[in-house]
């Protein structure tokens, strides 16, 4: 069978792909919401990340001392303390002379290399000249005292280093009106609004994917379901040429294979393309909106990874190739040996066939091996690229968070950027050679619904009726070709009358079954004309011609089913006294008793029946239908030489009253032909009984002969 995988490529991928999509018009409106559902989802997703840059900034500051209002109280003291108004402080009544003094002395004693000792020095004055020089003044409410002032300045001139851990221990000293006001403070309002806008955001996004995804489900599988029914009502409108013309394990793959790939190819990548497209798109404009140094670094550092990994996969096509090709050879090569293991043992094959089993598994192997290895990496390598674009982006968003150009937010903002737009680059990729192969089904599939069908009989007014048909035939100068370089009948005339037992002989490919089949109207002859009871076939439907004939071929078929069910085919009103009665006529009513359930145990072609008792269960079947012709092709070859003389006179008795033909290579079983039809190159060469041609010592005559000679 031909199966296609995915590396298959279509002949013209553009058209193709119209193609399919003008084929997919009836499924058009939910294939547009499964796409505006998937772009929403999309959309919604890239603006996830700066919803979320804006809760990580209100948590972050939330955790952290108010760095604005720590400094407007150290710059509001030293401020007073760099301004003392000396004469004020001098003529104040709140003072007494002492006090004065001590200000005084302390005020000439400055050294500005000193100003830890100053301040010390400083903050020993008395109560009353505090209050002077440091007011009590207010933030937001809260009253920052002289007290308060004093400690706040003697906490904060012992600090040694400005380490963050010791900073907060400080603080946790400071009085409570400082600590008011400086202790971190986080909105949890806000937190909540944002979190909650987070939840539905990502919600709906899941959401619509879901719904996306059934929706592509549905489409996908109802097209599969439309296109297996439209190829199953072309396999009945095609002539029986396109089957002589194409395998039928291609034929299959284009039933199974291909429109599974179809189905399977539109579920996964059509909506994937749209919203991995719309989410690249999206990704980078929000990248840039948001801060274009760090989307020059995101994009740049990913892209550096996604060159070294199309470096690696155009290197590594060649071995996928390569290990396709030689599994191909190997699987021939088992299938060869195998299906001929009888004639390998015969004549001592073993070793060169193993020898050549070695050798081609070998370069399988090598195949297999450098190929999965460069597969292997691929993951490792998409985990690079995202590792590499997150360190790229902490590196430089650190650099501009301590330049105050952007916040902790942001950088958490593009982390997750850098994966939407890793993730997406992989996914449109994946998703285009998954479009390369559904371009290559849908070619073949469209191609067979393309095929040219059968005339349509529309003008066939025509009926026989098999009740009334009295069983004449007529060949009137009748000629046929498959094409026009190979002529298979060139001038065949005869005529078969009423109950006439007609035997059809000659070498392999003088045109017997050819004959048969244009009788059956499988195909259409060039010329001339075949009529039944003097009505052409032409003005007769196939349906009704092939009701009016039964058929024995050499070629058995069995379904899964019942031997009951096998011998009834298609038919109604059957009676179980004809059925036995048929068995017994073909000799089939002993190997029915020994089958388990008799008449009822199911059986098909893979059971262990044998050939003979197949063509048996073959002959009785067209031995069940009443019609006014009969058809047997080498109906008796698979049976044995008493089985054929008990078929043979069953044969006679079926035969009765009907116009038979008889297609046959042992001439032995038609030497009791009414009309003996000899054929060669296409055309009739004798005519007559048995004996008679027998005395003309003709083809005939030697044909018979040959098959008796030693």
């Amino acid at each position: 069978m031909n199966r296609r995988g995915g590396t298959d490529k279509s002949k013209n991928f553009g058209q193709s792909i119209k193609r399919l999509f003008s084929e997919l018009r009836s499924f058009r409106i939910l294939i547009v919401i499964a796409l505006v559902f998937a772009v929403s989802g999309s959309v919604l997703s890239i603006v996830a990340p700066n919803k979320l840059s804006k809760l990580t900034d209100t948590i972050s500051s939330g955790l952290v001392v108010n760095q604005e209002k720590f400094e407007s109280i150290s710059n509001t003291i030293n401020r007073k303390l760099a301004n003392i108004d000396v004469n004020a402080v001098l003529n104040s009544y709140k003072l007494d002379e002492l006090e004065k003094q001590e200000f005084l002395n302390t005020m000439l004693s400055v050294d500005t290399n000193k100003s830890e000792e100053f301040i010390k020095n400083l903050m020993d004055l008395s109560e009353n000249t505090l209050n002077i020089i440091l007011p009590k003044f207010s933030i937001e409410n809260e009253e920052i005292s002289t007290q308060d002032q004093v400690k706040f300045i003697r906490i904060f001139s012992t600090l040694e280093n400005h380490d963050v851990s010791q900073v907060y221990k400080k603080i946790d000293e400071c009085p409570k009106s400082i600590r008011n006001i400086v202790k971190p403070f986080m909105d949890l309002d806000k937190v909540k609004k944002i979190s909650i806008f987070l939840g539905l955001l990502y919600l709906t996004s899941a959401l619509l994917n879901f719904f996306e995804g059934i929706i592509m489900t549905v489409v996908s599988n109802n097209f599969a379901r439309k296109l297996r029914n439209r190829i199953s009502v072309k396999i009945n409108k095609l002539p029986l040429s396109y089957f002589d013309k194409n395998q039928t394990g291609d034929v299959l793959s284009r039933v199974t294979n291909d429109v599974d790939t179809i189905a399977q190819s539109m579920n996964q990548s059509l909506a994937s393309l749209v919203s991995a497209t719309t989410l690249l798109v999206g990704t980078v404009l929000m990248m840039f909106i948001t801060n274009y140094l760090m989307a020059i670094t995101a994009i740049v550092a990913s892209l550096i990874g996604f060159v070294f990994m199309f470096m690696i996969l155009s290197k590594s096509q060649k071995y996928f190739r390569a290990r396709q090709e030689e599994l191909g050879r190997l699987n021939s090569h088992i299938e060869e040996v195998y299906s001929g293991l009888l004639v390998v043992k015969a004549y001592n094959g073993k070793e060169e066939a193993n020898s050549k089993f070695d050798e081609i598994n070998k370069k399988v192997f090598d195949a297999n091996r450098k190929s999965q290895f460069l597969a292997g990496i691929m993951q490792p390598m998409m985990m690079f690229i995202g590792n590499f674009g997150y360190v790229a982006v902490c590196v430089v968003g650190a650099l501009l968070t301590v330049n105050g150009s952007i916040t902790f937010g942001v950088i958490v903002a593009f982390i997750t950027y850098v994966r939407l737009f890793t993730s997406p680059l992989a996914e449109i990729a994946q998703a285009m050679n998954s479009m390369q192969s559904t371009a290559a089904a849908s070619e073949r599939v469209f191609e067979f619904l393309d095929e040219q069908e059968m005339d349509t009989e529309e003008n066939v007014v025509k009926v026989l009726d098999k009740n009334k048909v009295k069983g004449n035939i007529e060949f009137d100068h009748v000629r046929f070709s498959y094409d026009e370089s190979r002529i298979i009948i060139n001038d065949f005339s005869a005529k078969a009358t009423q109950g006439q037992k007609i035997a059809i002989v000659g070498p392999t490919g003088a045109g017997k079954t050819t004959m048969v089949n244009l009788l059956m109207k499988f195909y259409e002859i060039n010329s001339g004309d075949i009529k039944i009871d003097g009505v052409s076939t032409k003005e007769l439907s196939r349906e009704n011609i092939h009701n009016l004939f039964t058929m024995v071929l050499q070629d058995t078929w069995l379904f899964n089913g019942t031997v009951r069910e096998n011998i009834i085919y298609n038919r109604v009103n059957v009676t179980e006294e004809k059925i036995k009665e048929v068995c017994d006529t073909v000799g089939l009513t002993h190997f029915i008793k020994t089958l388990p359930q008799g008449f009822d145990t199911d059986i098909s072609q893979s059971d262990s029946v044998s050939a003979g008792q197949r063509q048996l269960l073959t002959i009785a079947r067209g031995m069940i239908e009443d019609a006014p012709f009969l058809i047997l092709d080498e109906a008796t070859s698979n049976v044995d030489t008493r089985t054929e003389e008990l078929v043979q006179h069953a044969m006679d008795k079926l035969m009765e009253g009907r116009t038979s033909f008889i297609i046959a290579h042992r001439l032995s079983t038609i030497k009791n032909a009414d009309l003996i039809l000899v054929m060669k190159d296409g055309n009739i060469v004798e005519t007559g009984s048995h004996d008679e041609l027998m005395e003309k010592k003709g083809f005939y005559a030697e044909l018979y002969n040959s098959q008796f000679e030693l």
